[in-house]
């Protein structure tokens, strides 16, 4: 990192940090020798804990853990005391919920408040960096055509998800929104954001319930054998979106929101992908299922692809513009397709697939 704003000695703090991208962003920030507080359920779950505290058998005490719950409002006061920087990485993601409200939005929400008012308390807080997502930018994949050059930017905003439609991106939305209200209302912190596409590659631990691993599960169990949806989604490296919260963190000049993504692809272009690399034997997706199918059999065989969903989802254009990533982050997107093999093949290392 160059033109750091802060003294590296002084404390991070990583909530959610047993998360997907929490766990390459503590891996990072302690390479740079920066004392990480890291902000979890259970302090005590040392099994939960192992891949985090083995990056520190050197330095145990590089590493800090702090119970903390997202919805106990004064949870993280003992957590950030004396951190120069906060990393707000704790959120629900899920497509299985019964109440959106009370399962993803209600935690998205007042998780964010609390832990942005809780930086209003604590005077040596400097910088805020909070993980949002693209799904804040846009609801759904129709809605590229009414961009300008059908492409998404950091000056848009998700209008079109509700409760009953896309809800974990109407959390997203709700929680940024709940952040830059609080962060304009004070003028100690700065806020600065990052806006992932859909995150893919190995974890410093496989994450058995993240929807990246349903995903890459349902590719390889043969779920997908039939035919896949003509989705396009943006995909990144989790270490990319590990490498944009540092640099958010501790350039001086950044500020504001950061898509990351760095390429479009589909889930045939995913699956052809692995094919190539683990060969056919391997059930695979080998061809797209016809739009009339999904709209028929889609609402049975999945509560999420409802046919609102398919509608403005299925065989419409993805693209997103990442220049201000690479400009003002400095960062280079590694390859997508190494992403997707290299977390298939750690998914086969830890017995998802038989071999």
């Amino acid at each position: 990192m160059t033109n750091p704003i802060y003294d590296t000695s002084k404390p991070a703090l990583v909530t959610g940090a047993t998360g997907y991208i929490a766990g390459w962003l503590v891996k990072g920030l302690l390479e740079q020798g920066i004392t990480v507080h890291a902000a979890v359920r259970d302090p005590s779950n040392k099994e939960k804990l192992a891949h985090l505290t083995a990056l520190v058998k050197d330095n145990p005490e590089q590493l800090k853990f702090f119970k903390a719950d997202l919805l106990n409002d004064g949870a993280y006061d003992e957590a950030m005391a004396g951190c120069g920087v906060v990393f707000h990485t704790a959120s629900p993601f899920t497509s299985s919920f019964k109440d959106a409200q009370k399962e993803l939005v209600d935690p998205a929400v007042s998780g964010t408040r609390n832990v942005l008012e809780t930086a209003n308390r604590t005077d040596s807080v400097s910088r805020v960096v909070v993980t949002s997502s693209c799904a804040a930018i846009y609801g759904d994949a129709i809605d590229c055509q009414s961009m300008p050059n059908g492409t998404l930017t950091e000056e848009i905003w998700n209008t079109t998800s509700r409760l009953d439609h896309q809800a974990y991106s109407y959390s997203k939305t709700q929680a940024e929104k709940a952040a830059w209200d609080i962060a304009k209302a004070q003028d100690r912190w700065k806020l600065v954001v990052i806006n992932p596409a859909f995150v893919m590659g190995p974890g410093v631990t496989l994450q058995p319930n993240s929807e990246s691993v349903a995903v890459m599960k349902q590719l390889g169990d043969g779920t997908m054998k039939m035919g896949v949806p003509h989705f396009e989604i943006g995909i990144v490296d989790v270490r990319d979106v590990a490498a944009a919260h540092m640099r958010a963190g501790y350039i001086a000049d950044a500020e504001g929101r950061h898509i990351t993504s760095a390429k479009t692809m589909t889930l045939l272009e995913m699956g052809q992908t692995l094919e190539k690399k683990f060969g056919s034997k391997w059930p695979f997706p080998k061809s797209t299922a016809p739009k009339w199918l999904l709209w028929l059999v889609g609402p049975i065989a999945n509560k999420m692809f409802t046919r609102e969903m398919i509608s403005k989802n299925v065989g419409h254009a993805w693209k997103a513009d990442n220049t201000k990533s690479k400009e003002k982050l400095d960062i280079t997107y590694r390859s997508t397709e190494t992403a997707v093999i290299e977390m298939f093949d750690q998914m086969i290392d830890a017995g998802v697939f038989k071999k």
